[in-house]
């Protein structure tokens, strides 16, 4: 089964619900991954503006 990405957040989802912005538009379609680990020592996090530690898609449609 194909992992779900939030298409606001673009964070990884499991359930039925975004944990970060709660919504339910989630999409299957997507390219390259992310996992930021520690939000505040980050680069990466901070250039494309991520708060909280997860795994994110790097494009979503």
């Amino acid at each position: 089964m194909a992992r779900k990405v939030c298409k606001r957040c673009k964070i990884f989802v499991d359930g039925t619900e975004c944990p970060l912005c709660k919504g339910d538009a989630f999409s299957t379609n997507w390219q390259g991954r992310l996992f930021i680990g520690d939000v505040n020592k980050s680069l990466v996090a901070k250039q494309i503006g991520v708060t909280a530690k997860g795994e994110y898609a790097i494009k979503v449609r």
